[in-house]
């Protein structure tokens, strides 16, 4: 078991999602987000069932860190109610776990 999360958001537009994988990686929030284009999304808002075009990013961080993450998050989305969703990482290769651990705030 590790202190690393995967936190899941998106963004309706690559260029929103480029602007606030930019300054999760600036703020040294995350060592590196990716951003996978075009996801279809079929969800229920307001009582509704609405479909979008979004751009998921993978954003790659550590449990001690994830609050501040989510804060950002919500400060930097225009969405009412950003996905924020953070998945533990069991284990991984540990140069690359070295290398998420060297590249964000202590």
């Amino acid at each position: 078991m590790t202190d690393m999360r995967i936190v899941l958001t998106t963004a309706g537009s690559q260029d929103e999602a480029r602007r606030i994988a930019n300054t999760l990686v600036e703020r040294k929030l995350t060592a590196c987000v990716n951003i996978i284009s075009k996801a279809q999304s079929i969800y229920r808002w307001e009582g509704k069932i609405q479909e979008a075009e979004e751009w998921l990013l993978l954003i790659k961080t550590t449990a001690p860190l994830f609050e501040k993450l989510r804060d950002a998050i919500k400060e930097l989305h225009p969405y009412e109610l950003p996905e924020c969703l953070s998945l533990s990482v069991d284990d991984g290769s540990e140069e690359y776990l070295n290398w998420i651990a060297g590249s964000i705030a202590s």
